[in-house]
């Protein structure tokens, strides 16, 4: 990983010496401590992580705030410093994450559920006959080979649950005006399909690092 970032640094004409500070943010806990050893070893700066004690700036009104994921507060400072609130925030990653977020900065809560491509490796690993595709949007809903079927099926559902629970989340923020942002894998393509996505930020939770950096100074 060291080398790896060094070669990256170098590619940009950046040295150890050029960094004011160092923040991370994680979802893998096995990881963390490598991650950390390395930054520290590598850039002779202790690294800030994104977790439980540090400043966000919003109000986690969850059971347990401690169990809000790294990304998921990145996202929503993100997206509520830059945007305001109220805001609904949604991550296509591994897991696609959807987040609420009020007009006075109160973190309500979310959901949380299988990526697009999550599901599609459960779906060609639990049906023998189904072949690995690519995820591109077919031209009909109404699929008349394999491919087209399976690209229907998860890419216009997706979009369908994507939607579902925009409406849901406006309905019980009772904030039809909500903003809705999003980021993440496929990030664009999801959105030229949902008519309720306003914005897409490629970007989103790299400058929440910045931003709770920043807050934490």
């Amino acid at each position: 990983y060291g080398q790896m970032l060094m070669t990256l640094m170098e590619h940009e004409n950046l040295s150890p010496k050029d960094m004011d500070g160092v923040i991370f943010s994680s979802v893998v806990p096995a990881i963390n401590f490598t991650i950390e050893h390395m930054l520290t070893y590598y850039l002779e700066k202790k690294p800030m992580i994104v977790g439980p004690g540090i400043k966000t700036g919003l109000n986690i009104r969850l059971d347990d705030p401690r169990e809000l994921g790294a990304d998921m507060i990145c996202d929503a400072v993100s997206a509520y410093r830059r945007y305001g609130g109220p805001c609904i925030v949604m991550d296509f990653g591994t897991a696609t994450t959807i987040m609420a977020v009020t007009e006075k900065g109160e973190f309500l809560g979310g959901a949380i559920c299988p990526g697009v491509k999550v599901a599609l490796d459960a779906l060609t690993q639990r049906a023998a006959k189904l072949p690995n595709i690519e995820l591109e949007f077919p031209n009909r809903a109404i699929g008349r080979n394999t491919v087209n079927c399976m690209q229907a099926g998860l890419l216009y559902g997706y979009v369908g649950q994507v939607e579902y629970l925009i409406a849901n989340f406006k309905r019980e923020m009772e904030c039809p005006e909500a903003k809705v942002i999003v980021t993440g894998g496929m990030s664009r393509e999801i959105a030229k399909m949902a008519p309720s996505i306003q914005i897409v930020d490629s970007l989103l939770t790299l400058e929440g690092l910045r931003l709770i950096y920043n807050n934490n100074i």
